[in-house]
């Protein structure tokens, strides 16, 4: 009997018919009061799919890879097209190419990314005109589409393991912000009390703070604001971040 050796170049008639197609979605990450609570936690915004497979299920944002387009560009035009937002961080995850867990070969280019606050329409105001879009707690997430309650477990995970050895927290504040708002922050990401004697000796401490001369004022007594050292890169990406 002779046997056909298929070279990598070979299609197979399977893969002819059906070719293995890019997607890019992103897990992007917000703080908000969180539902049935006061307290302030991690947040990101989900998509309803509209269409089979998994109609009427939450998934994250996305779409195609464009044949012309850079992995980093499709995940900022997809975030745009699907939630009208723009994340002051973006960085790559990891890519999710289970042979199972689309009806169809799929790969997705994963990112998870950070957005500021908008302090002016609070969280919820966001994203006006997307209605297929509501906002979830990410540690108490529904069953969503595909394998992305998967993917979103492992994006909270690098946020709470890098907020440790980086200033990615920095991507979840405003240009000036008083020493209590970063450490709600820390808080907020890592989901326990920090105290705040300690907290404050620590990042005093990092040398990526720098005090400015004005103070938010309120009910209690004035609180210095600082800004981050813009010298320091919010997380080392390795010489593959380096951009001219």
């Amino acid at each position: 009997m002779t046997r056909t050796v298929l070279s990598p170049e070979t299609p197979s008639a399977a893969t002819a018919a059906e070719p293995t197609r890019v997607a890019v979605s992103t897990v992007i990450f917000s703080l908000g009061i969180l539902p049935g609570s006061d307290a302030s936690g991690v947040v990101l915004p989900l998509v309803r799919r509209t269409r089979d497979p998994h109609e009427g299920l939450w998934a994250l944002p996305g779409g195609w890879l464009d044949i012309a387009e850079d992995l980093e560009a499709a995940a900022s035009r997809t975030l745009a097209e699907t939630t009208g937002l723009a994340p002051s961080y973006l960085e790559q995850l990891y890519a999710f190419g289970a042979v199972d867990r689309s009806p169809t070969r799929v790969v997705s280019i994963v990112y998870w990314a950070l957005l500021r606050p908008d302090a002016s329409t609070g969280l919820g105001d966001r994203g006006d005109g997307f209605e297929n879009v509501r906002w979830f707690d990410a540690a108490a997430l529904p069953r969503l589409a595909f394998d992305h309650n998967e993917i979103v477990e492992y994006a909270l995970w690098r946020l709470r393991n890098k907020v440790g050895y980086s200033r990615i927290a920095h991507g979840l504040l405003a240009d000036e912000f008083t020493l209590a708002e970063l450490r709600e922050v820390y808080e907020a990401i890592l989901a326990r009390r920090l105290d705040p004697a300690n907290f404050r000796r620590q990042v005093e401490n990092s040398g990526t703070l720098i005090p400015t001369d004005r103070f938010r004022t309120g009910s209690h007594r004035p609180a210095r604001l600082y800004r981050y050292n813009q010298d320091v890169e919010l997380a080392d990406r390795g010489p593959l971040g380096a951009r001219d």
